[in-house]
């Protein structure tokens, strides 16, 4: 009997039209960005689509997504980061700050939040 209503709620959620996982489009990403060797930390805004710099990076935020509000808080941005080269592209969660994908000797980026 759970095995035929567990079915129901999976249909009832397909056939609804909502997708499970709905984000909505922010048109700024709020980064921290810190100099480990200085120790000076400053929070910056990106607008979508344009290029923000932090001492010697170029930051460029490609996407900023937050999930439904129906759902946990969490947002996501596409970025990419350079300094003379491309030495990151990719995506970074607010919600896990421990899992930072950029990897540089020198300076740490985090999402705060996208608006």
């Amino acid at each position: 009997m759970k095995k035929y209503i567990s079915a129901f709620f999976v249909a009832c959620a397909l056939l609804s039209g909502v997708p499970a996982n709905a984000y909505v489009n922010r048109e700024t990403a709020v980064l921290r960005v810190m100099n480990k060797a200085a120790g000076k930390a400053q929070t910056i805004t990106v607008p979508v689509g344009r290029e923000a710099s932090f001492e010697k990076l170029g930051l460029i935020v490609r996407a900023c997504k937050q999930t439904d509000p129906f759902q946990a808080e969490d947002f996501f941005a596409f970025i990419e980061v350079s300094q003379h080269a491309k030495i990151f592209s990719g995506w970074m969660s607010h919600n896990e700050p421990g899992n930072n994908p950029l990897q540089h000797p020198d300076y740490d980026l985090w999402l705060v939040r996208c608006e």
